[in-house]
């Protein structure tokens, strides 16, 4: 299926919805069951989804839930076994899909058992996942969301699975930076939003050796209350938002408030609207950066680009 055929028109920019591929696995039990995994992955970051290619070539020290590598319309793609990764046992009649993704500037193919439908979400019904399910994963899950007949699907954190099997890159991060080349371009507060542990790690290490302060925040909605916090103590202090927070570099995708519907919320607000947004995804297909346009964000960047960071953080952080 090309995605032309298999994905849905573009959301509204803003509505704090997202459109996902619900896929399934399914995993043989040892009572000789066959137990449903539901999961999930962001329409945005999808391709197409294809029959397993053939041949898949082993490529040599690559981890054993890489699959290989193949030739996917002219472009060599590795291959993510994701029962491999899940640690689950494949039933013999499974079915062999791939869903061809791009996102952090890589295509990925990543093989399933059943593309099931596409549903669309709104991110505010997006749970916690419970322990034993996120335990079972390694932490992996973006999120829950529950479906028909009380089940639950789960968004993966894909992200994290690449970075968990060291197909992340993060460009120019060992670029030697000065004690006087970070002086001389200033040193910033920074809030930083995004739900994946690891994205916030890598952008908090490559801000913090640039010499910057970095405020944290997992979604739209816990980067709103640190923002009011800061306004209420700004007010009582006689001083401006700007003196506590001079950037936000925020992700799309996060639970409870999407990155996107932050954004409109922050540029529409009489004091917020001040602090300079640069949207950071993973997502680098134009309909992404239309959107980070259409709800006023400053700049648009794909993760994890150090050189490229840095340049945006100087070019519209609010010098004090």
């Amino acid at each position: 299926m090309s995605k032309k055929d298999f994905l849905p028109k573009i959301l509204e920019t803003g509505a704090n919805e997202l459109e996902i591929i619900d896929f399934r696995m399914f995993e043989e039990l040892g009572n000789g069951e066959i137990y449903e995994w539901i999961l999930g992955v962001n329409v945005a970051k999808v391709r197409e989804v294809i029959r397993k290619p053939s041949p898949i070539v082993k490529s040599p020290g690559s981890p054993p839930e890489v699959e290989g590598i193949a030739k996917i319309r002219g472009e060599v793609v590795p291959i993510v076994n994701l029962a491999r990764w899940m640690k689950i046992k494949e039933p013999e009649n499974a079915g062999k899909y791939v869903i061809v993704m791009e996102f952090l500037r890589e295509i990925v193919g990543v093989i399933v058992h059943e593309a099931k439908r596409i549903r669309r979400i709104k991110w505010a019904d997006i749970r916690k996942p419970p322990p034993s399910i996120e335990e079972r994963l390694g932490g992996k899950i973006v999120g829950v969301v529950e479906i028909e007949d009380g089940n639950l699907l789960l968004l993966l954190d894909f992200e994290g699975i690449l970075d968990e099997l060291g197909m992340i890159k993060i460009f120019g991060i060992d670029e030697h930076i000065s004690d006087e080349e970070v002086e001389r371009a200033g040193q910033f507060n920074i809030l930083i939003l995004d739900d994946s542990p690891v994205a916030r790690k890598i952008i908090k290490g490559i801000l913090e050796k640039d010499g910057h302060t970095v405020i944290e925040a997992k979604s739209g909605l816990e980067g709103l209350d640190i923002l009011n916090k800061y306004l209420e103590q700004a007010s009582a202090e006689g001083k401006d938002i700007t003196d506590y927070i001079q950037l936000i570099v925020s992700d799309i995708e996060m639970p409870g408030m999407d990155g996107l519907t932050f954004t409109r919320k922050i540029k529409e607000h009489p004091e917020f609207s001040k602090i300079p947004v640069i949207i950071n995804t993973s997502l680098s297909d134009k309909a992404t950066v239309d959107k980070a346009k259409y709800v006023n964000a400053d700049a648009h960047l794909v993760k994890f680009d150090a050189p490229d960071l840095l340049k945006l953080v100087h070019k519209y952080a609010i010098k004090k």
